[in-house]
């Protein structure tokens, strides 16, 4: 196996090097964060990074990006760059991340030139109307309606653990519009805005102190029917693009990189009776064995962009990034608050918390992204039915129906 990037590669890595060493310090955003939506300061730093096409890069230069083809080796330069230099690599998250490259497959060119621009150069913010109080495993159980008259949906229903919902001026929506179809049939994917009357955000407070999901409410919310994303019914088809953007974005190799440098960081620094943590047994051992996941994990990531560029099905494989790599972060952020001993229990505001509460922050945060975006337990099983054929397992409801009474069942 040849793992050499070649010259012409190892030209482009030169040059994003001498770009972050020259402009780094105009990134906005602290140390190690993505940069918010909206500000001048974002905009003006993400038009110098698509013009460079170091962001947004295989992004149709008609529709705002850098319109270069897709690589995986100057992808994977980008993340390692960016990701050791701690410069914000730009806008990222639901819009650019998710939305977009289903706008781009499945959407009509009008809904591409209205949205994607504004997405990409970071003007548009986005939030995800998926999981329902009573639908979040079985998102197709989803209740939320939208009557059709004349040429608009009336949305009544509710949405919950909405990220950056309170920011947002879009939202991509599952809503059942087919009431009679069966549960699967009969979902559209519909772009809403947030400003549309009838619409109530409220804030989610979650253990990691902060809000960072909120409930929704739609109340005869009226959105145009030229809102809906391909046809009627088919939400359910464009929903799992997104879902599969979603789940290589949550298990990002780039975040993974970045959470183990951080740690390797932590444990060279602090001190345990005398010594560097790292010369622990323990805790270096820990360290290995991560260390070992985090190299599989970017080698994954390689293996999918390769599988992405030949415009081959990645099969299992495209399934294990979110499960694997949301658990791999949970780790590093422990294994870091482990080697900071009684520091480890501060938190964000304490006056002597390391990096400001950054591993504190993170250990919730991945904890929360592990349930978050199809919890682990439905992963595994998406895994073991779509990826290797195993039988579904069957309902505990008609198990317990087809139980006979006395038995053991």
């Amino acid at each position: 196996m040849d793992l050499a990037y070649g010259p012409e590669y190892e030209t482009f890595r030169a040059e994003l090097r001498a770009f972050l060493e020259t402009h780094g310090s105009e990134a906005p955003g602290r140390r190690g964060e993505i940069a918010s939506v909206g500000s001048a300061e974002v905009t003006a730093w993400q038009a110098k990074l698509i013009d460079r096409g170091y962001a947004a890069r295989t992004i149709p230069k008609e529709y705002g990006g850098a319109g270069h083809e897709a690589d995986p080796l100057i992808a994977t330069i980008l993340s390692e760059e960016f990701g050791r230099t701690h410069v914000s690599k730009g806008v990222g998250g639901q819009g650019i991340d998710m939305l977009v490259p289903t706008l781009l497959e499945h959407g009509t060119e009008a809904q591409k030139k209205r949205y994607v621009p504004a997405t990409v150069r970071g003007e548009m913010v986005w939030c995800q109307g998926y999981s329902e109080p009573g639908a979040g495993s079985d998102l197709a159980a989803l209740q939320t309606s939208g009557r059709v008259e004349g040429d608009h949906l009336f949305i009544n229903g509710q949405k919950i653990w909405t990220s950056t919902a309170q920011f947002s001026q879009m939202m991509f929506a599952l809503i059942r519009t087919e009431p009679d179809a069966p549960k699967h049939e009969g979902i559209s994917y519909v772009l809403v805005p947030m400003d549309t009357p009838g619409i109530d955000v409220r804030p989610l407070k979650t253990m990691t102190g902060h809000a960072e999901f909120n409930e929704v409410f739609f109340d005869e919310v009226k959105v145009p029917l030229a809102n809906i994303v391909g046809r009627r019914g088919e939400g359910w088809k464009i929903a799992n693009t997104t879902l599969r953007h979603e789940r290589n974005m949550l298990g990002s190799s780039a975040t993974s990189e970045s959470l183990y440098e951080g740690a390797l960081q932590v444990l060279r620094e602090e001190r345990i009776d005398g010594g560097r943590a790292v010369d622990s047994p323990v805790l270096r051992d820990r360290l290995m064995k991560l260390q070992a996941e985090t190299i599989a994990n970017k080698a994954h990531a390689m293996r999918l962009l390769t599988s992405r560029l030949r415009g081959e099905n990645a099969g299992v494989a495209g399934l294990v990034s979110k499960l694997n790599g949301c658990q791999l972060n949970h780790d590093l952020a422990g294994l870091a608050i482990d080697a900071m001993g009684e520091g480890g229990a501060l938190y964000r505001g304490s006056e002597r918390a390391r990096d400001g509460g950054r591993w504190q922050f993170q250990y919730m945060f991945q904890l929360g992204l592990i349930i978050g975006g199809g919890t682990a337990q439905i992963q595994k099983n998406i895994i073991s039915e779509r990826g290797l054929g195993m039988p579904r397992e069957p309902k505990a409801v008609k198990a317990a129906a087809e139980a006979t009474p006395g038995s053991d069942t």
